[in-house]
């Protein structure tokens, strides 16, 4: 048996997609924690230099979003789990009943790409005693068994990701003296979104100007929004 051949940069195998979804999401997680408890500490010191308001804020805005984060990965995730269960299930059973039904399917499948008959009639016998249910997940529906993620996992991964996210911008305001918070944490948290939107650039290989441009505009305009509101509530006593 010859050994695949890879190119630099270019990862194979299985589970590779799932691999890096879970980075590519890790990576977002972080950046909402970073932007949603920036702009609640950052608008929270426009309206009271008070640190203890600040504090609370920030701490419930980090237990509630990483909670939040959790609760939406773990129904998304499980949804998806249960459908591709499903479909593994159908066409495990399908396989089993029909084999040769099957084995037809899978050389169509593999003719309409292209292949002559006699090639995706051999492709699909070869294919289909290596794996038939991998190889029929794959041509079919795009599917691969090693890339069903538990949606614990997810959950846990994505709360992590959150939370450490947001410890960015709650130790940006609360360490520095009064006068330096703000602009303190307006400069941290814009130098974290740009790491984090070149470096999701990178997972997704695209080039990392406009990503990280379009994440740190973003970011800036939520910062200086809710800075604007809460110093606007602050000047007129409203709280």
């Amino acid at each position: 048996m010859t050994t695949p051949i890879s190119h630099p940069h270019e990862p194979h195998g299985a589970g590779i997609s799932g691999r890096l979804n879970w980075l590519r999401a890790g990576v977002l997680g972080a950046n909402d924690g970073i932007v949603s408890v920036a702009a609640i500490v950052v608008g929270v010191a426009g309206a009271t230099s008070s640190i203890a308001p600040i504090l609370t804020a920030g701490a419930a805005g980090l237990v509630g979003g990483a909670i939040s984060m959790a609760l939406g990965e773990y129904v998304s995730v499980s949804s998806q789990r249960d459908s591709q269960r499903a479909l593994i299930a159908k066409e495990r059973h399908e396989l089993a009943t029909m084999p040769d039904e099957e084995l037809l399917e899978l050389a169509g499948l593999y003719e309409a790409k292209g292949l002559s008959t006699e090639t995706a009639t051999k492709v699909a016998e070869e294919l289909t005693a290596h794996d038939a249910l991998g190889a029929h997940l794959e041509a079919e529906l795009g599917i691969n068994e090693e890339d069903v993620v538990s949606p614990w996992q997810a959950a846990g991964a994505s709360a992590l990701a959150f939370f450490i996210g947001a410890l960015l911008p709650m130790l940006a305001i609360l360490l520095p003296p009064e006068p330096a918070r703000v602009p303190v944490t307006f400069a941290a948290v814009l130098i974290a979104l740009a790491l984090t939107g070149a470096l999701s650039a990178r997972i997704g290989g695209s080039h990392w100007v406009r990503p990280t441009v379009r994440v740190v505009v973003g970011g800036a305009i939520a910062l200086a929004a809710t800075f604007l509101i809460g110093t606007l509530l602050g000047t007129t006593g409203i709280v």
